[in-house]
């Protein structure tokens, strides 16, 4: 069966009325969900040491930032391979074709700019130089030499590529709760409930 009408097949069924809803499987569910539980709390904590509110807790709050880039560099590199070895369910043939595009545009921007994320913040930290030791049990390797106008460097863009990727998120929760309190087209659904 041709590709595109394999999905306006899938598409169609799943939004039959009556139907339920196909849903993403497990493994892409729970994928999903560490991600943006990690996502949504490196950012304020990304926000607080940014602007060195953290107090006499700073240096605790960044091994934490650290920590957890650590984890959200392993769950999306894993993310990302499983979504290039794994199909994603096709959005409905309903839905104009570019908010489909602009869909796909956002979701990739956000896969790319979450795994260059916590490399910039690992190369900017080995250049500051500042270890990158993970939950105290152990150090990630120095991946830039120490040089601290390299290291501002990268943390410049290390802010600006959280700005951009707080941006994303915020578009891909609108897009959600638009699809589900609006359209009420059963999108946002596939994600939570199989």
């Amino acid at each position: 069966m041709h590709e595109g009408t394999a999905n306006r097949a899938a598409s169609a069924a799943a939004m039959a009325p009556g139907a339920a809803h196909a849903a993403y499987d497990m493994t892409a569910r729970v994928l999903h969900w560490i991600t943006a539980i990690l996502v949504l709390t490196m950012l304020p904590l990304g926000v607080v040491i940014a602007n060195r509110w953290g107090g006499e807790w700073k240096d605790w709050l960044y091994n934490l930032h650290r920590s957890i880039g650590t984890v959200v560099m392993l769950v999306i590199l894993i993310r990302v391979g499983y979504r290039l070895t794994h199909r994603p369910l096709p959005l409905p043939e309903e839905i104009p074709l570019s908010q489909r595009r602009a869909s796909r545009v956002v979701h990739w921007a956000l896969y790319t700019f979450l795994v260059l994320q916590p490399f910039i913040g690992w190369a900017g930290s080995s250049a500051f130089p500042a270890p990158v030791i993970v939950f105290g049990l152990f150090s990630l390797p120095m991946i830039a030499p120490a040089d601290r106008a390299l290291s501002d460097q990268l943390l410049f863009v290390h802010r600006w590529t959280g700005v951009t990727i707080a941006c994303l998120v915020t578009v891909h929760i609108a897009a959600a709760i638009y699809h589900h309190f609006v359209r009420r087209d059963g999108v946002l659904m596939r994600m939570i409930a199989g």
